[in-house]
């Protein structure tokens, strides 16, 4: 009897983490359009402290110049494209999970006013930076 409750413990679990990465797959890769371009969103995490309001957006291989933030109507809305590098363009693809092309996420922020908007990137992540109008780090 402990076996079986085990067993069907163990079962579930599995289950519940195949239910968890197909969730997250589905969000990496799901569509989204943008004048009626297809693209891709990339997952981000969004933080704030007493001074600012930081998106991490998990883009390796994507300049932060080849990135667009801009706040409109109280959303961070986050556009740019990745693209294989000129010198694989020809290469033969074995396995390509990494999404290419048109990418564009539009996500709510934190009610407040913002005075700058910058953009970084660290360790495979655009970093993107927006100092809280009117918060100075005395």
């Amino acid at each position: 009897m402990a076996r079986d409750l085990a067993r069907d413990w163990m079962w579930s679990e599995a289950l519940e983490m195949l239910s968890r990465a197909e969730r997250l797959h589905r969000e990496l890769f799901r569509p989204a359009t943008q004048a009626r371009q297809p693209a891709w969103e990339p997952p981000v995490d969004i933080l704030e402290t007493e001074f600012e309001v930081l998106a991490l957006v998990a883009l390796p291989g994507v300049d932060a110049e080849n990135a667009q933030a801009v706040i409109e109507d109280g959303d961070l809305v986050i556009a740019g494209t990745r693209a294989l590098p000129a010198a694989l363009r020809t290469a033969t693809i074995h396995r390509l999970e990494l999404p290419q092309g048109h990418f564009y996420r539009r996500l709510r922020l934190p009610a407040g006013r913002y005075s700058a908007v910058r953009r970084n990137v660290v360790d495979g992540l655009l970093v993107i930076t927006l100092q809280k109008a009117g918060a100075s780090r005395g």
